[in-house]
């Protein structure tokens, strides 16, 4: 299959006589693929149960007579002011207390059984209306789940329905009572009804309590997306999609995933860099223009996962965007560069975000492929070369890689809730490790951490995971391959207590004696080379012990094919281990300049230069912000 490109349109932005030269514009700039209808709710329907489709219906006649396929997204993402007149206590509710009022977006809270109805409601409109519609080709449900700190939500209907959740768990109060440790505190509750919502507690609520809780308000986004998913599979056979965000975690993606045929997400590399990366200020001015090399990589190898081989880039930044605290330009070439990253990481579709800059409202700061007097941004002329690029045929088919990573959306709410160090991060320890593989020249995959699925891989690693049952276990233990735990794994039990036991390593006799965070001004030097930073861990073993801390305490272990690091670790002291390894694994690795990368295919390798200046490697000269790619040797 051949990859295609796209963009993301809002008819009713523009004057009805411009709809067919900007679709014929975008056909004759290789454009295959047009986003729609995500943010129309109010012109559909601009009062309860009065409704004008005949514009979307147009729009749609217009794309698809240019020969463009559409994506309609169900606008649930923007309900209209009426709702709010009609359902005033749909508003989500902060961690403070304070509503989460009207006037931009995402303003519901997911636990509304009123809104949960109005949101089927329209889905089953549109679904009617458009489901076999032969230019509606695939759906989006909803738009960026969890954008704007938008999960969680402590209203009173987020708390009738917790508490409900919790009786279906635990079925009596006494086994709540029990797996929470409630004895602590004399904090034991006599009925469920007695149970609030984890906020505005005097000091840190019980550990047990807010994992629930966010178990409880990932359940509610998966819920709210399935609703819609079996309303509208009754009226289309196309493929439903979701675009997820970057670094967002407080849901279960693969939970979502299971419901959905594709998996997308929106890419926006330098907003990224500036607004979600925990890079140092040198790191963010080298890379201000291009963006990081391994974040936007990071998130295609996740949603891969997620979507189970089929994901797209829904939104991709072709200029500079409106929210990040700084917004420089893409270098040149950086827009042909991220879309090729994503082609080469198995993307079935780029589409850029948007088709023109609006002039008004919040994003009109935010680029497009047209300027708002409709002359071609930079980004355009960046799409039409890759479009071309694209004839050639070169296939971008994927294979399974050597090295697994498991991400496990759990841990990241565990370490949120008992952190035990103020910049302990799940995401971040995930991508301290992608980083060190990646810089290695390493193509990687994620998998989830119920897969069952080990065969195939060479090195799989387990870093942060909050606990360990005996289905991974023996999946692991009968796989062939090298497996590394590590640090802080398998550390809790689902209950959120401290096992009993330390498991990471099979056979072995293990304890952990303490744990201990350590200050980011205080980085430990290892005899070895490079730093423990973070986190370290204080074990006793029977265990091979693979090298030592300054102070003699084990950092990485060994038992048969198992072994476990003790502690985080810099980028220099990573990247040795994982060498090693990987060496051990049968891994191949390269010595990677800075701000090159590659990406295997089953047929090619991909070279990325991310420097803003010329990089050798592998006999190529590589000008900044370029891509390469040249055939594997299949021998």
């Amino acid at each position: 299959m051949t990859p295609e490109l796209g963009c993301c349109y809002y008819p009713e932005h523009w004057p009805r006589e411009q709809w067919e030269v900007d679709a014929q514009l975008m056909k004759d700039s290789g454009l295959s693929w047009v986003r729609i209808g995500e943010f129309c709710w109010s012109r559909i329907e601009p009062k309860p149960g009065l409704f004008e489709w005949q514009w979307l219906d147009d729009a749609i006649d217009v794309l698809g007579q240019a020969g463009l396929k559409v994506v309609m997204g169900t606008p649930t993402a923007t309900p209209p002011r009426w709702m709010l007149t009609k359902w005033p206590d749909m508003l989500a509710v902060d961690r403070d207390g304070q509503l989460r009022k009207f006037g931009s977006r995402r303003h519901y809270c997911f636990s509304h059984p009123g809104y949960l109805s109005e949101s089927v409601r329209i889905a089953e409109l549109f679904g009617q209306r458009y489901g076999k519609h032969p230019s509606v080709v695939a759906w989006q449900i909803d738009n960026e789940y969890g954008c704007h700190d938008t999960i969680h939500s402590y209203s009173s209907n987020a708390l009738v329905a917790f508490r409900q959740w919790l009786k279906d768990k635990y079925k009596d109060i006494e086994s709540l009572n029990e797996a929470w440790g409630n004895v602590f505190w004399s904090m034991e509750y006599s009925s469920f009804s007695e149970i609030d919502l984890p906020n505005l507690t005097v000091t840190e609520a019980n550990p047990s309590h807010e994992m629930d809780f966010k178990r409880f308000s990932s359940d509610c986004v998966v819920n709210f997306n399935r609703a819609q998913v079996d309303v509208l599979r009754h009226y289309t056979d196309q493929p439903l999609i979701h675009n997820y965000m970057g670094r967002i975690v407080e849901f279960d993606h693969f939970a979502v995933g299971d419901d959905l045929d594709i998996a997308s997400w929106d890419s926006y590399p330098l907003g990224f860099l500036e607004d979600r990366s925990d890079s140092s200020d040198q790191h963010k001015r080298a890379y201000s223009q291009q963006g990081d090399p391994d974040f936007q990589a990071m998130h295609h190898d996740l949603y891969r996962a997620v979507g189970k081989g089929r994901w797209w880039v829904m939104e991709q930044q072709p200029g500079p965007v409106n929210w990040a605290p700084y917004n420089p330009a893409p270098l040149p070439g950086m827009v042909r560069l991220w879309t090729w990253e994503a082609f080469a990481h198995g993307a079935e579709a780029v589409c850029y975000f948007r088709w023109r800059q609006a002039p008004f409202a919040q994003e009109q700061m935010h680029s497009g492929l047209l300027r708002p007097d409709s002359k071609p941004a930079r980004g355009l002329l960046e799409a039409r070369q890759v479009a071309s690029d694209l004839l050639s045929g070169i296939s971008t088919e994927q294979c399974q890689a050597k090295v697994a990573l498991l991400f496990d959306y759990e841990s990241a709410w565990a370490w949120q809730v008992q952190p035990q160090g103020q910049s302990f991060d799940y995401f971040r320890l995930q991508f301290d490790v992608y980083r060190a593989l990646r810089s290695l020249g390493i193509s990687i995959d994620f998998v989830p951490k119920n897969s069952g699925n080990f065969e195939n891989y060479s090195l799989v690693i387990a870093a942060g995971l909050m606990s360990l049952d005996q289905s991974l276990m023996s999946a692991l233990e009968a796989s062939k391959a090298r497996v590394l735990m590590g640090p802080r794994t398998g550390s809790k039990t689902e209950h959120f207590s401290i096992p009993d036991t330390f498991e990471c390593l099979p056979g072995s006799v293990s304890t952990v004696e303490y744990v201990e965070s350590i200050r980011p001004d205080k980085p430990r030097e290892l005899p070895a080379g490079g730093s423990i930073i973070e986190w370290q861990e204080h074990l006793h073993t029977d265990a091979t012990v693979l090298e030592h801390t300054g102070d003699h305490a084990p950092l990485l272990i060994e038992r048969g094919h198992f072994a476990y690091l003790t502690a985080w670790l810099d980028q220099k002291a990573l990247k040795r281990v994982l060498s090693d390894e990987c060496i051990k694994a049968g891994v191949t690795t390269y010595d990677m300049p800075e701000g090159v990368r590659i990406r295997d295919t089953a047929t090619h390798r991909f070279m990325f230069n991310y420097a803003n200046d010329t990089r050798q490697f592998m006999g190529e000269s590589l000008e900044p912000a370029s891509v390469h790619w040249a055939e594997l040797d299949q021998s």
